[in-house]
């Protein structure tokens, strides 16, 4: 008796997020170690630091720069950051490495083309190595929607229906 492989058989194509993963170094810039009792930003002061940080140690790098600290930080202050910062870093964000990491996928994701999967039967893989943000498993849903036939989440043996489209 033949053992039948029902799951290879099932023509579902599996699309796994995590795939879609940078794995450049992701540093988070945090203004608050540059604030004066973390209050306040001392233009003078930050402009020096500007002039004598190594930039170079972030090359190939995504970055996302944030304050931690309660304080009001001028937008230039962030302007002033990002613009050091460009000639190194792969990626630069306003936000932490969550918010970082959420921009990466939405990236990778806005490079697949939907007509790839036309009428196909498609399961977004559920478990993985690494933290896919829900944010992904959004966006990948409602850029597929238009054109599959239908949207599981889970693993090809077992998973949980999203959509079908109708007949």
């Amino acid at each position: 008796m033949d053992i039948l492989n029902k799951v290879a058989n099932s023509g579902l194509v599996t699309l796994d997020l995590e795939e879609l993963y940078d794995n450049s170094a992701k540093i988070l810039f945090d203004i608050k170690p540059l604030l004066f009792k973390e209050l306040i930003l001392k233009e003078k002061d930050f402009r020096e630091f500007i002039t004598v940080h190594n930039w170079k140690s972030y090359q190939d790098a995504c970055v996302g720069i944030t304050c931690t600290a309660d304080a009001i930080v001028p937008n230039w202050a962030y302007m002033l950051i990002a613009a050091n910062l460009q000639p190194y870093a792969k990626k630069i964000v306003f936000g932490n490495l969550d918010e970082l990491e959420k921009e990466l996928f939405s990236e990778a994701i806005k490079k697949i083309n939907p007509q790839d999967y036309q009428d196909c039967r498609v399961v977004i893989k559920g478990c993985s190595k690494i933290k896919v943000p829900v944010s992904a498993y959004v966006e990948i849903t409602t850029l597929l929607k238009p054109t599959v036939k239908s949207i599981m989440y889970g693993e090809p043996c077992s998973t949980v229906p999203v959509y079908k489209k109708a007949k």
